[in-house]
């Protein structure tokens, strides 16, 4: 069941999966993770920011707007903070990297979190950001109709103009590939990486198994190509310039 807070925040994970490994793997591969100074940025419940601490380094600190999710998460990341992305409570050039996991579509104010993302990094140091992708076929933060909020998966209202969808998912944004780039121009960082990439999905390969599994192996196995037009979330790397 949904939270109270999915309709504004979303929902963040609650447990840890292939989906959420797979995400690591990809911070892994594009920023500095061992012994590194590390930022998650819009913690929720700190899943990402345990297991970093776990694996690679000591250095980590975390925040979320939501004090109930920062409770939780200090239990396994002592140094999680109740913070806005737009103002954040850490000293300029202080991060080697910072992952922002489906984030800045929430916050009141995403050109100002774009902002401070690269305010906090290091000269040198890199952002690795996922963000909705517009032409997903399903919005995934429920929709509203008749004022009401209904939680899941929603076919095709990105794909309506921002006048009607911003009526039906007035609580989240989903980006272009132009428009989740357009936060950071003007800003002393260049973009490294953008691409698109497939959920992990394993709600679906554990209700349908093997087929799912097959299934999941398609989707991931059309990244790279023309076909990423329609996936889950943009892979933003973002490196502030030395």
């Amino acid at each position: 069941m949904p939270s109270e807070l999915a309709a504004q925040r979303g929902e963040p994970s609650y447990v840890w999966r292939s989906g959420q490994e797979r995400r690591l793997q990809m911070l892994a591969k594009w920023a500095a993770l061992e012994n590194a100074v590390v930022l998650e940025h819009g913690c929720g419940v700190g899943m990402y920011a345990s297991q970093i601490r776990r694996r690679y380094s000591p250095h980590v600190e975390a925040f979320d707007i939501e004090f109930e999710r920062v409770q939780e998460a200090v239990e396994e990341v002592p140094h999680a903070l109740i913070a806005v992305a737009e103002r954040l409570p850490y000293r300029s050039n202080l991060f080697d990297t910072i992952l922002s996991s489906e984030v800045i579509e929430h916050v009141q104010d995403d050109r100002a979190s774009a902002q401070e993302i690269v305010r906090v990094l290091k000269p040198g140091g890199r952002a690795v950001i996922f963000v909705p992708n517009r032409w997903y076929p399903f919005e995934t933060h429920g929709h509203y109709w008749r004022g009401e909020y209904h939680f899941g998966n929603t076919p095709l209202i990105n794909y309506l103009p921002d006048s009607l969808r911003n009526q039906l998912a007035p609580h989240v944004r989903a980006y272009t590939a132009r428009g989740i780039r357009r936060l950071f121009e003007g800003t002393p960082a260049r973009i490294v990486h953008h691409s698109r990439v497939y959920g992990g999905y394993d709600n679906l390969t554990r209700r349908f198994g093997t087929l799912g599994k097959i299934l999941r192996s398609i989707l991931h196995g059309v990244e790279g190509t023309p076909l990423d037009t329609f996936g889950l979330s943009h892979l933003l790397i973002v490196e502030k310039i030395k």
